[in-house]
């Protein structure tokens, strides 16, 4: 005889399967810590009241929330600890929740693909989907994701069209092929000006290096990424999306969530900016306030 099963049912038995991916995945056992506590390698503080809160609770935030963009410094080895432990509790609270990332860029989507159905290596993946060198910070991110059937989107401009675009100006992006054009955002690039500009020029030193080139492959960057997480939210309403870039990319909410605001105004968004440092003085709540909802501050040698 076969029963019928109800949805609630199937909720609770997907809870448990997330659960269990994430318990016992071996590369996820060291995010698996109390976080925002005495020897945690991060603390977590929401900017609007200037309390630590704990990563549960950061999650309970995103009921309403479409995307969590997290800003992150590349080497912070307790910021990516910080990232996995989000991901996957956002996968057990709202499945199926995805990961969009800056670090694989659109045209190898189907490399990504390939490898969380299982059809390839990894060794073929790390290679053809043209992995950054320190993957390894970043694999647990793609595991728990393959593990828990929740999909992994390429968001970022290849290098051949943002060294195109360091060369000879966003024009040049005109010239190419209409099926090159499928990887890119919409053309013409929107340029952000006022503060992004000018935060971009103080962080080069006060040079525009080479009539603004560089600037115009940083908006690339950030039109390329809102631009993929604005196509995916429309192919798969409901689902939440965790997006992982470096935080000069989404501090002060500017850049991507600029750029995203663009292409999908109606979506909600919400910002963490991960950085170490040795402590948070409520002193700098107010500071930490312009730059996103939410601010983490890593202690790197906790986290080994």
């Amino acid at each position: 005889m076969i029963y019928a099963i109800s949805p609630a049912v199937k909720r609770q038995c997907l809870s448990i399967f997330i659960l269990v991916n994430i318990l016992f995945f071996p590369q996820l056992l060291s995010a698996q810590r109390p976080d925002s506590g005495a020897g945690s390698s991060w603390q977590v503080i929401d900017t609007k009241t200037g309390k630590n809160i704990s990563t549960d609770e950061l999650v309970q935030h995103l009921k309403k929330v479409d995307v969590l963009v997290f800003g992150e410094e590349h080497n912070d080895s307790a910021g990516h600890l910080a990232e996995a432990e989000i991901l996957g509790k956002m996968i057990l609270a709202y499945p199926p929740a995805a990961l969009s990332l800056e670090m694989f860029s659109t045209d190898v989507q189907p490399v990504i693909n390939e490898y969380l159905l299982g059809l390839i290596s990894e060794k073929n993946f790390i290679k053809e989907a043209k992995a950054w060198p320190n993957y390894k910070d970043y694999r647990p991110l793609i595991e728990l994701a393959k593990s828990t059937h929740s999909d992994v989107i390429g968001t970022n401009a290849a290098t051949r069209y943002s060294n195109a675009v360091s060369m000879a100006g966003l024009a040049r992006l005109k010239e190419f092929p209409e099926a090159s054009k499928s990887f890119l955002p919409p053309l013409p690039v929107d340029t952000a000006t006022g503060r992004y500009h000018d935060k971009f020029i103080e962080t080069l030193g006060g040079h525009d290096m080479g009539s603004m080139k560089i600037y115009q492959t940083q908006n690339l960057w950030d039109a390329s990424m809102a631009w993929s997480i604005a196509k995916y939210t429309k192919l798969n309403p409901g689902k939440k999306v965790l997006q992982i870039n470096g935080r000069f990319h989404s501090d002060e909410k500017l850049g991507l969530i600029a750029q995203l605001k663009k292409y999908a105004p109606k979506l909600s968004v919400l910002n963490i900016s991960c950085f170490p440092a040795e402590s948070a003085d409520a002193k700098d709540t107010a500071k930490y306030a312009g730059l996103a909802d939410y601010v983490i501050i890593t202690s790197p040698s906790k986290a080994n």
